[in-house]
C-alpha cells in the first residue's frame, strides 16, 4: 500500500492511497518530534548545557523540522506544502551539521550522538520521500455536474 500524505486542499481518490487528515499522522513529522525531544534532552545535560548559543541553535533547527512539516501540511496547495518540506529538510541538515559541532566539542556522549544522527538522517529521508511523492501524485479529481 502506498501512503500519500496530503493537506486539506489536496484530495485524491485511489484504492491504494490513504488520505492523511492530520499532520500528526505524517510519519516524517512523528520522526521529527522524536528528534526534537532527543535534542532538547541531550543538550540540557553534560558540558554543552551552558553553551546557550549552541543549544538555542540546535533546538531551534530541530523545532523547525517538525513545525515546517506541520505548517506546510495546512497550506492550500501542494506547491506550498513542498516549499515547507524543503525548509524542513534543510533544517534537518542543519541539525545534522550541528551534531558534528557537538561531537567536536564533546557536548554529547557517543550513544546519544549515534541515536540522534540516525534519527535526523531517517527524518530527512522521510521528508525527501514525502516531497517526491507530492510531485508524482495524480491531480485531485473534481466532480463535474451532469
Amino acid at each position: 500500500m502506498v501512503y500519500v500524505l496530503l493537506g486539506p486542499a489536496a484530495t485524491i481518490y485511489c484504492e491504494d492511497v490513504m488520505r492523511i487528515a492530520r499532520f500528526e499522522d505524517i510519519v516524517a513529522w512523528q520522526y521529527a518530534r522524536v528528534l526534537v525531544k532527543d535534542v532538547y534532552c541531550e543538550t540540557a545535560k553534560g558540558p554543552g548545557r551552558r553553551d546557550f548559543t549552541f543549544r538555542n541553535q540546535i533546538c531551534s533547527a530541530a523545532l523547525s523540522v517538525m513545525n515546517n512539516i506541520a505548517e506546510g501540511f495546512s497550506r492550500e496547495s501542494r506547491v506550498e506544502f513542498a516549499r515547507f518540506l524543503d525548509i524542513a529538510r534543510a533544517s534537518a541538515r542543519e541539525v545534522q551539521s550541528l551534531l558534528y559541532t557537538a561531537t567536536d566539542l564533546g557536548y554529547v556522549d557517543d550513544a546519544a550522538l549515534k541515536r540522534m544522527r540516525k534519527q535526523v538522517t531517517e527524518t530527512a529521508f522521510l521528508i525527501t520521500r514525502l516531497r517526491t511523492s507530492l510531485n508524482t501524485l495524480p491531480r485531485p479529481r473534481t466532480q463535474t455536474s451532469s
